[in-house]
Order: C-alpha cells, then sequence, then structure tokens
C-alpha cells in the first residue's frame, strides 16, 4: 500500500506550498512530499524556501538568512534552517550552520546547499570542510566575498539570486545596521564603529 502525501505529483508548486515546506520539521517532510514532487522542484525552488526561512527569521526579530540542503540523487531536503543569532542568543546560529546541524552526521559530498546570502567566512569554512558538492547563493548584491574561495576549494558554485531575499536583506539592514554588523563580525565591531 502507498503512502498518502498531500503533496504528490498533482500538485502545483506555488509560494503557499514552499512557505509550508520551510516551517514543517525537516524529519516530517517525507510525509509531506511524495518523490514525484519533489523530482519537479527547481533549483528556483530550492532557494525560494531557503528565502522563506529568511523571512522567518526576520518575523522573528533575527538577521534574514535562510538555508536548504538536498541530496543531489534524490532532491529530498535533508537539513534546513534559519539564522537565529538574536532568537538564542548565538553568535554563529547563522542559516548555513543551522541547516547544517538539522542534516546531522551526513555525507555532505551529496549534497548541495542553498543560502539566501552569501556566507560569511565561518559558513564558507563549514561548508569547503564538510566537503559541499554544490552552493547556490541567493544574494551577492547585500553580501559577497567567499564566492572565490569555495570555487578554489573545488566546490560547485552558483549564483542564483531571488529578488524577494535581495530586498528583504536590504531592508533589515536598513532597519537593524547594528544588528547586521553583529552577525557579520561580532558585538566588538559595534564599539569599534561608535
Amino acid at each position: 500500500m502507498n503512502k498518502q502525501t498531500l503533496l504528490n505529483e498533482k500538485t502545483e508548486v506555488s509560494e503557499k506550498v514552499m512557505r509550508v515546506i520551510a516551517h514543517m520539521p525537516t524529519k516530517s517532510l517525507p510525509v509531506l512530499m511524495d518523490d514525484d514532487f519533489t523530482q519537479r522542484l527547481a533549483d528556483a525552488d530550492f532557494m525560494r524556501i531557503a528565502v522563506l526561512l529568511a523571512e522567518k527569521s526576520y518575523n522573528e526579530g533575527g538577521c534574514p538568512i535562510g538555508a536548504v540542503i538536498i541530496d543531489n540523487a534524490t532532491k529530498k531536503i535533508v537539513g534546513k534552517g534559519h539564522n537565529t543569532l538574536v532568537q538564542e542568543d548565538h553568535p554563529y546560529n547563522h542559516g548555513e550552520t543551522s541547516a547544517i546541524r538539522d542534516a546531522g552526521r551526513i555525507d555532505f559530498s551529496k549534497t548541495t546547499i542553498f543560502t539566501s546570502l552569501s556566507p560569511c567566512d565561518i559558513c564558507a569554512t563549514l561548508i569547503y570542510m564538510r566537503g559541499f558538492a554544490r552552493v547556490v547563493v541567493g544574494d551577492v548584491t547585500n553580501a559577497s566575498g567567499n564566492e572565490a574561495l569555495l570555487q578554489d576549494k573545488g566546490i560547485s558554485l552558483n549564483v542564483l539570486e531571488d529578488r524577494k531575499g535581495i530586498e528583504l536583506y536590504a531592508k533589515f539592514r536598513s532597519e537593524k545596521p547594528e544588528q547586521d554588523l553583529e552577525d557579520w563580525q561580532g558585538k566588538s565591531a559595534l564599539r569599534k564603529n561608535e
């Protein structure tokens, strides 16, 4: 008997559906989505899910950065997360580190990470240390710099800018410049900036 899922070959891939995927726990996604639905998701869809996770962080009062990790063979989401620097009072719980933690102890050389914003030094280092096969970056307009580093480490890198994500991060940066600076450089950078 085949299990019933809500998202299948007949389901339209829409913003509403991607929002449900973004907010549902990763371990519960196989109950929500079947293989036929998952195979229809494109890179732009995974990036939009990362941006919706960034929006979740923004709505919680945090830095709007989200990330999604997929298995390259099956396209199944194996990890996702959003920045919780403020929400969890954690200096390096960025979107990428949160997604990597969510994925757990897996072979990242068989995965792609979609990140809504160009990764910081720490996240870029973790991405190449864990041996990701591919990185897709959704915003190099508001931040960039580690793309060449990742490519030099042998990681395939694509830029797939998402307009909604770019606009959200620009809005955040104008509203909370100190929080943006802290996220990138730590509390000590705030004193230097006075």
